[in-house]
C-alpha cells in the first residue's frame, strides 16, 4: 500500500472516530434528564467505543485503542447495572472528561503530532482509573450481554451472522468476481479487523483467531495474486464458519486458512451454473423473538456510503457549472436557429409570391407578342425550330429562355421549401432532446446538491454538550430541544453556520434564561427551555432559536444606544424592529458587566457577519417576560442561484430573485423629487429611487482597440443574445429586511437559473458584489448583494464620480511598472513554464506565440521593460524579430534576451550582432536566468 493511500485511510478513520465520540458524548449528555441510560443508547455507545478501539488498533494508534478499551469497559458495567446504577453529575462529568481526552488524542493525531506517553500517563489515565474505581471491573459473563442480556446468545450469533457477516461476505464475493485487485488488500484488512472485533464481542475465540490469521497472511503477501488467493481462502473459511455457527455447532471452527483449497473454491464462487443450497432456517423464524435487537434490521434501509474528498466534489460542481453554461448556450443557439428558420420561411414565401408575379407578367408579355404580325422578334427566334410556323400558337406552346429560367426558379423554391421543412422537423426533434437534456441536467443538479450536503446534526450535536457545560458552570437548569436536525445543508453553509449557532445558544442561555429563583417568582418552570427548529421554505432553510426567558428589554437597548452617542429623538421614534436590530451592531451589548460568557458586544456581530458571507439573514423577535426568537434564513445552495438580469449603463448585473418584490416599467411622470434624491409612487407608497449606474463609474476609458467600440456597448448582443423582456426603463422593487428601495435600470431579461463563480484575485470585488455568473455569450455578470448595496447607499450622501482622464492614444502602462516582461516562444508549454518562473520572482508576464505576434502587441500599445525571445519560430523567427524591433525608434530601447536550444557559438554571435543583450541556452538554470535578467533590466534603466 502506498504511503499516500495509507495516510488517506488513517484520516478517514479519524473522521469516523470523531463521529463515534460525538455519539458517546450525546448518550452521556442525554442521560442527565433521566439519570439512567436507555438500553438502546448503551448499545450505541458500546458499538462506538468498540469501533474506535478496533480501528485504532489496526491503524497503529495504540494509546487511542487502549483508552477506548477502558471506556468500553465502563459502558459494559453501565449496561450490566443499568437497573441499579444511577448516573449522577459527578459520574456524568467524569465520563465526559474521558471522552474529551480521547477527542484531544484524535485531534492531535489528525494534525500530525505524536502523542506523548508521559502526557497520557499524567492526564488521561487518572480519569479512566477514577472511572474504574467508581464503576468497578466488568465481569466476564457481561461480555455476551453487550447486545442483549435477556436473549439467547446462540440466537444472537445466528442473527448477526445472517445479517452483519453476510453483508461482508457478499461484498467480498463481488470484489473477487470483478477482480478488483487494486483495493482487495485494503478491503480484506478492513473486513478481517471488523469481523474479528465482532467475534471478540460475541466471545468466539476461534473466529477471532481465523480473522487474525488472515491479517497475518495479508501482511506477508507481496503480489496481487497472493492477495487474491488469501481472499479466496478467507472467504471459504468465513463461509464455513458462518454455516457452522448458524447451525449451532460451535466446535471444530476453523482457526486458520489452508492454501490448497483456494483454486477449487474460487471456481465455485465464480461459476454461474452452481447454486448455493441454503439448508439453514429462515431468518424470519428467529428475528421476532428478539425485540431489543430490532434496530439491527435497520441496516436493510441504510444505503452504503463512500467517503469522497470535498475538493473532488468542488471540482465536479465546477464542471457542472460549465455544463449549465453550455446547456444555456445550446438553448440559446436553438432559439436563434428557430428564429432564422422562421425568417427563411418568410423569405421563401415572399420569393414564391414574387416569382408568381413574374410568371403573370411574362404570360401577359407572351400574349401580346402573339397578337403582333407574323414577323417574329429576335427573342422568339431564339426558341423556334424550322417547322414551327406550321403550327398555330394555340396548337403548340412556345417557350423562351426566360420561361425556362422562371420554371427553374419555381422548382428551386419548391426544393428550398422541402429542405426548410426537413430542417424544421429536425429542429423540433433537437428541441425535444434539449428539453430532455434540461430535465436530466436539473435532476443531476439536485443529486449533486444532495451529495454536497451534510445533515444539520453535524453541528447540532455539539450544542447539548456546550449547554451541559454552561449549566454546570453557572448553575442554571436548561433543557435543549432540537427538531429538524436531519435536514441537509450544503457543506460550505454548514461550516459557516457553526459559530453563529454556538453564539446564539450562549446568548439564549445568558441573556434569555433567568436564574432559578427568578423563574419560580415569575411563575415559570424551574428548568428553562431552548428550542431549535429547522425547516425548508422554498429555496431557503429557516432555523429558529427560541428561549422562554425574560425577553429583550427595549428600554435597555434605547439606553445603551444613547450612551453610545445615537440620536435621542431618533431612538424615541424608532420602532421595536429597529431597536432590536441594534443588537447586531459591533460592540453593542446590554450586559451590565463583562463576564467570560458575554458583555463584550462581539457575539451578535459575529453572527451577522458570518451569515452575510453565505448570503444569510438573521432577524429577532422578542416578547418581554415570554422569551426571544432568532430566525436565520439561509440559501439552499451557494453554487446555483435564480437571478434576474438587468442592464445599467451598458453593464450587465444579476439580482437574486428572493429580494425582488416586483419589476415595473418606469415612466418619467412616476419619478418625484425628494430632499435627498428621487422617489417613485409604488402602490401608494413612496419608495426611494436609486440609479445604480452612479455607483459603477469606471476610473478610465476603455481602449477601443482592445475592448471594442464603446458606441456599440449598448447593443443587445453586448449583454446576451436573446432580446430583453423589457427594453425600456424599469424599476426593481427590492425588499431588504422590510425596507423598500427601487433600483433603476435600462433593460431587463427573464428570470433564469445560473451557476455562480467565485472571483479570486489580488483586487477584491466591490463589497456590494457577491461572486459572479457567466452568461451565454461568455460575458461575466456580477451578482449584486442588495443588502450591501443598501449599506453603501446609506453611507454615501453624494456620489462623486472619479475623474476620467482623456486618452487619445492606446492605453499604456505607467513608467513606474519596471518589471513587465514579454516572453516570445512558439511552444506554449515553454511559455507557461518560463512565465511561472518569472511570476514567482515578482515579474508581470506577457506572452506572444512568435515574433510577428510580439511585434503586433508592442505596436498596439503593450509596454514592457524586457523581452525573452526564442530563435526558431513560425512566421517571424527570433533574428528577424530583432531586426524589425530595432527598426522602430520607440521600441529599439527594449532589451532582448535570446533563449534558445541552439548552443553553438555562431548562433550566439549573430544574435549579439543583431542587438540582443544576452544569449542563454535551453535548458536554463533558474537562478542564472533571474540574475541575468535582473542585470539586463538594471543596465537598461541606467542607460535611459
Amino acid at each position: 500500500m502506498s504511503l499516500q493511500k495509507e495516510l488517506e485511510i488513517k484520516m478517514q478513520f479519524l473522521e469516523e472516530a470523531t463521529e463515534h465520540l460525538n455519539t458517546l458524548e450525546n448518550v452521556i449528555v442525554e442521560a442527565k434528564t433521566h439519570r439512567k441510560i436507555d438500553l438502546q443508547k448503551i448499545n450505541a455507545a458500546l458499538r462506538a467505543a468498540h469501533s474506535i478501539k478496533g480501528g485504532a488498533g489496526i491503524m497503529g494508534f495504540r494509546s487511542l485503542s487502549d483508552l477506548s478499551h477502558l471506556l468500553e469497559d465502563s459502558f459494559k458495567v453501565l449496561k450490566s447495572h443499568k437497573n441499579s446504577l444511577e448516573i449522577d453529575n459527578s459520574l456524568q462529568n467524569l465520563l465526559l472528561s474521558a471522552i474529551d481526552w480521547l477527542r484531544q488524542i484524535v485531534e492531535s493525531i489528525s494534525v500530525g503530532h505524536d502523542v506523548d506517553e508521559q502526557w497520557i500517563n499524567t492526564f488521561c489515565y487518572p480519569v479512566f482509573a477514577e472511572l474504574r474505581d467508581i464503576l468497578g471491573e466488568p465481569i466476564p459473563e457481561d461480555a455476551m450481554t453487550i447486545l442483549s442480556p435477556e436473549s439467547n446468545p446462540q440466537e444472537i450469533i445466528s442473527l448477526l451472522f445472517k445479517t452483519e457477516v453476510e453483508d461482508y461476505l457478499q461484498r467480498l464475493e463481488s470484489l473477487l468476481k470483478q477482480k478488483q485487485s487494486s483495493i482487495l488488500r485494503e478491503e480484506m484488512v478492513m473486513m478481517s479487523s471488523q469481523l474479528g472485533g465482532l467475534g471478540e464481542m460475541l466471545q468466539i475465540p476461534a473466529f477471532v483467531q481465523l480473522c487474525e490469521s488472515i491479517i497475518q497472511h495479508l501482511s506477508t503477501a507481496v503480489s496481487d495474486a497472493e492477495v487474491a488467493e488469501i481472499a479466496q481462502l478467507g472467504l471459504q473459511s468465513w463461509r464455513n464458519t458462518q454455516s457452522l455457527l448458524i447451525a449451532g455447532q460451535l466446535d471444530n471452527l476453523p482457526t486458520t486458512i489452508k492454501q490448497n483449497q483456494a483454486e477449487d473454491y474460487y471456481r465455485f464462487i465464480v461459476s454461474p451454473e452452481l447454486n448455493l443450497v441454503n439448508n439453514t432456517p429462515s431468518l424470519e423464524e428467529n428475528v421476532e423473538s428478539f425485540p431489543e435487537f430490532t434496530h439491527i434490521t435497520k441496516r436493510e434501509n441504510q444505503e452504503p456510503t463512500v467517503r469522497v474528498p470535498s475538493r473532488e466534489l468542488e471540482q465536479i460542481n465546477d464542471l457542472f457549472g460549465e455544463l449549465t453554461i453550455g446547456r444555456n448556450t445550446v438553448r440559446l443557439q436553438l432559439e436563434r436557429v428557430n428564429k432564422l428558420i422562421r425568417n427563411l420561411n418568410i423569405r421563401v414565401k415572399n420569393l414564391e409570391r414574387e416569382n408568381q408575379e413574374l410568371r403573370l407578367s411574362y404570360d401577359k408579355f407572351s400574349l401580346q407578342l402573339s397578337t403582333l404580325k407574323p414577323t417574329y422578334s429576335q427573342l422568339e427566334k431564339d426558341w423556334q425550330w424550322e417547322d414551327t410556323h406550321k403550327f398555330d400558337p394555340l396548337q403548340l406552346e412556345r417557350y423562351s429562355e426566360l420561361h425556362i429560367l422562371s420554371q427553374t426558379v419555381t422548382e428551386n423554391i419548391v426544393k428550398i421549401q422541402e429542405i426548410t421543412g426537413d430542417i424544421t422537423v429536425n429542429l423540433e426533434d433537437t428541441d425535444q432532446v434539449n428539453r430532455l437534456l434540461n430535465k436530466t441536467s436539473r435532476k443531476l443538479q439536485n443529486s449533486l446538491t444532495k451529495v454536497r450536503m451534510r445533515p444539520l446534526s453535524d453541528i447540532m450535536e455539539r450544542l447539548p454538550r456546550a449547554l451541559h457545560n454552561l449549566s454546570q458552570e453557572y448553575g442554571k437548569k436548561v433543557n435543549l430541544q432540537i427538531a429538524g436536525a436531519d435536514i441537509l445543508i450544503e457543506r460550505g453553509i454548514l461550516e459557516a453556520l457553526n459559530e453563529p449557532l454556538m453564539h446564539l445558544l450562549r446568548n439564549a442561555f445568558d441573556h434569555g434564561i433567568e436564574d432559578t429563583q427568578t423563574r419560580i417568582a415569575a411563575g415559570k418552570p424551574e428548568q428553562g427551555l431552548i428550542e431549535i427548529n429547522t425547516v425548508h421554505h422554498g429555496d431557503r432553510t429557516i432555523i429558529t432559536i427560541h428561549d422562554d426567558g425574560r425577553g429583550i428589554q427595549r428600554e435597555k437597548i434605547r439606553s445603551r444606544a444613547e450612551s453610545m452617542g445615537l440620536d435621542t429623538e431618533m431612538l424615541a421614534n424608532a420602532s421595536d424592529e429597529d431597536l432590536l436590530s441594534l443588537i447586531f451592531e459591533p460592540g453593542f451589548s446590554t450586559s451590565e458587566q463583562v463576564t467570560t460568557l458575554s458583555g463584550r458586544g462581539v457575539g451578535m456581530d459575529i453572527v451577522c457577519n458570518n451569515l452575510k458571507l453565505i448570503d444569510g439573514k438573521v432577524t429577532v423577535d422578542s416578547v418581554p417576560g415570554k422569551g426571544t426568537t432568532f430566525t436565520l434564513s439561509l440559501p439552499f445552495t451557494l453554487s446555483v442561484a435564480r437571478i434576474v438580469l438587468i442592464e445599467s449603463n451598458g453593464i450587465p448585473l444579476a439580482f437574486p430573485t428572493d429580494t425582488i418584490q416586483e419589476i415595473c416599467l418606469l415612466e418619467d411622470k412616476q419619478i418625484l423629487p425628494a430632499p435627498n434624491g428621487k422617489v417613485i409612487n409604488w402602490r401608494n407608497t413612496l419608495v426611494e429611487l436609486i440609479n445604480i449606474s452612479q455607483y459603477l463609474e469606471l476610473n478610465h476609458k476603455l481602449n477601443s482597440k482592445l475592448n471594442g467600440n464603446l458606441n456599440n456597448i449598448h447593443s443587445t448582443s453586448s449583454i446576451v443574445e436573446n432580446p430583453p423582456r423589457l427594453a425600456e426603463k424599469i424599476a426593481l422593487i427590492i425588499n431588504i429586511n422590510h425596507q423598500l428601495i427601487a433600483i433603476q435600470a435600462d433593460r431587463c431579461w427573464d428570470e433564469q437559473e445560473v451557476s455562480l463563480r467565485r472571483v479570486e484575485g489580488n483586487i477584491p470585488l466591490p463589497e456590494f458584489f457577491n461572486n459572479c455568473t457567466i452568461l451565454n455569450n461568455g460575458r461575466i455578470a456580477p451578482l449584486i448583494n442588495p443588502a450591501k448595496l443598501l449599506d453603501l447607499i446609506a453611507k454615501t450622501d453624494t456620489v462623486n464620480p472619479i475623474s476620467q482622464p482623456d486618452f487619445s492614444t492606446p492605453f499604456l502602462l505607467t513608467k513606474n511598472q519596471k518589471n513587465s516582461i514579454l516572453i516570445v516562444d512558439d511552444s506554449i508549454n515553454v511559455r507557461r513554464f518560463l512565465a511561472l518562473t518569472l511570476e514567482k520572482a515578482g515579474y508581470f508576464v506577457e506572452q506572444a506565440k512568435d515574433g510577428q505576434d510580439a511585434l503586433f502587441q508592442l505596436q498596439s500599445g503593450l509596454q514592457v521593460q524586457g523581452i525573452i525571445c526564442d530563435i526558431e519560430m513560425p512566421r517571424l523567427d527570433g533574428y528577424n524579430f530583432l531586426i524589425r524591433l530595432k527598426s522602430y525608434s520607440h521600441l529599439q530601447h527594449i532589451p532582448v534576451m535570446m533563449l534558445s536550444s541552439r548552443n553553438s557559438e555562431k548562433y550566439r554571435q549573430l544574435a549579439i550582432q543583431l542587438g540582443a543583450k544576452v544569449y542563454l541556452s535551453k535548458p536554463y538554470n533558474e537562478h542564472e536566468l533571474l540574475q541575468t535578467l535582473k542585470q539586463v533590466l538594471k543596465s537598461s534603466s541606467l542607460n535611459e
